[in-house]
């Protein structure tokens, strides 16, 4: 992962230091994990806005489970208004280039829209506990559910819940949101196991939500008839 160096913005020194802090059990320095990289952000007082391109620098190396934990989490939680469109709309993106295997990488129009550090910072405060527990429960199995031509599945079936989850449907946006987060955990520490579980996630998602859906729809068109 690029850190920026001591060279670079002073708001962005705190960010490379405390993360080349960390050491294993051993006392050896180790790759800092998604929890960490993220509280990291939030506490760089040095910040008064976080924009995605800083998240998207941020996780280099992590690509899209990273990236997709990150904006499909927020959507799950109460937050000011605009932050879901902020860390919504990147879904669509960062899903289709999986389908496609290309990189990741979002437009300028995406990448310069920010939020407040304080919003970012609550949002992580609320994140990190729940990330923390599942990074212990993680790791390498079921390769070939994360393999390229898995993850090119798994992009179309996160396109689905992103457009699901921007839906006019109450409390439509949580499931969709969820198993998204799911899949990217999974895709994120090559864990076929948890993709299962997004599977899984997902189809309960779609289920719940397509109720509700027609149930909307179903409800409008009788009060739509019935008041002509």
């Amino acid at each position: 992962m690029n850190i920026p160096g001591d060279d670079e913005p002073a708001a962005k020194g705190p960010l490379r230091r405390s993360l080349a802090r960390l050491r294993d059990e051993a006392g050896k320095p180790r790759p800092p994990r998604l929890s960490e990289i993220l509280e990291a952000i939030a506490a760089d007082a040095g910040r008064e806005r976080i924009s995605v391109g800083d998240l998207v620098l941020a996780m280099d190396g992590r690509a899209f489970g990273a990236l997709l934990l990150i904006f499909a989490f927020p959507n799950m939680l109460p937050t000011p208004p605009g932050t879901a469109g902020i860390l919504g709309l990147p879904l669509f993106y960062l899903s289709i280039q999986m389908m496609l295997g290309r990189l990741p990488w979002l437009p300028a129009f995406i990448a310069n829209r920010s939020v407040p550090r304080e919003t970012l910072e609550m949002v992580v405060t609320r994140a990190t506990p729940w990330l923390a527990r599942a990074e212990k429960l993680l790791t390498q199995r079921l390769w070939l559910l994360v393999s390229p031509a898995a993850e090119r599945a798994l992009g179309a079936l996160c396109l689905l819940l992103a457009v699901i989850l921007v839906l006019p449907i109450p409390f439509g946006n949580m499931l969709p949101s969820l198993a998204i987060c799911v899949l990217a955990l999974g895709i994120l520490e090559r864990d076929g196991l948890w993709v299962i579980f997004g599977l899984i996630a997902s189809a309960v998602a779609i289920t719940v939500v397509g109720a509700l859906g027609y149930a909307v729809v179903k409800s409008a068109i009788f009060v739509f008839v019935n008041a002509f």
